[in-house]
């Protein structure tokens, strides 16, 4: 089954281009999507993925339209390929049902991984530079005497968690942290 998938980024722009070029290009069922390409989830492309079977074909106008990330459009397109369908992007004239395309996938892949290992060692060189700098890495140490204060706030049972929070500066987090650690002692 040839399964379209069209979406613009905010519900003021229009579907219809991508309607029509998906209709012509033999699409039988098309899903639709108002939603920024930004977010990762979204109910458009999920009812995508709860649809397609092995064997169908997904079709898009233009590769953007999985997604603005390169690496959450590569993760879909690879997840399409683990289950056995194909994927085709008019307007890059990509069909990774075909040697080329299957290829220039391949490609993309490679260039994505390269750029996550990149990214890696970028942070780790700024990691190193921060402490070579003599900064502290990680989170901030809680002052006890906060923490102390808290708990006994706590135990007395006249402070919501919320007053707590705001009366002494200890995060919620901390807060249940220091009570669960007492629990385990």
């Amino acid at each position: 089954m040839f399964i379209g998938y069209a979406r613009v980024s905010s519900v003021d722009q229009n579907l219809d281009r991508q309607i029509l070029l998906l209709t012509e290009y033999g699409c039988e069922k098309i899903i639709q999507e108002k939603f920024t390409g930004t977010v990762k989830i979204r109910d458009g492309l999920s009812s995508l993925l709860d649809v397609i079977r092995n064997g169908d074909t997904v079709i898009v106008e233009s590769i953007s339209r999985l997604g603005r990330k390169t690496l959450d459009i590569l993760s879909i397109i690879q997840y399409f390929d683990e289950i056995g369908v194909k994927f085709i992007s008019i307007k890059e004239k990509m069909d990774t049902g075909t040697s080329t395309g299957k290829a220039m996938f391949q490609m993309m892949c490679v260039i994505a991984e390269l750029e996550r290992n990149l990214i890696v060692e970028r942070v780790k060189e700024g990691l190193e530079a921060s402490k070579r700098r003599g900064k502290k890495l990680g989170r901030p140490k809680i002052d006890q005497s906060k923490i102390d204060i808290a708990l006994r706030m706590y135990d007395s049972k006249e402070y919501s968690i919320n007053e707590i929070v705001d009366g002494t500066g200890v995060s919620q987090g901390s807060l249940y942290r220091a009570i669960n650690k007492r629990k385990i002692q």
